[in-house]
């Protein structure tokens, strides 16, 4: 079932367009929950979560900023 999601997931990310604003309020709310929770599992996984949504926009400009870092030194 995991590589079914993941195959509709990669298929889906080609044709949709998310928005960087979406993508905060999103992550916004998961950081509050992330506060609220006890268990450091859920945590963990909530907070792997914030990341992969996160860098569902702003992956490309991550890679160029550790580029130019990169390039800097």
């Amino acid at each position: 079932m995991s590589d079914e999601l993941n195959y509709r997931l990669a298929e889906t990310d080609e044709y949709e367009e998310i928005t960087s604003e979406e993508v905060d309020r999103v992550v916004d709310a998961l950081d509050r929950l992330i506060e609220s929770v006890q268990s450091e599992n859920v945590k963990h996984y909530l907070e792997e979560a914030a990341s992969n949504i996160y860098y569902l926009v702003y992956e490309d400009e991550s890679d160029l900023l550790d580029t130019q870092l990169d390039q800097a030194a």
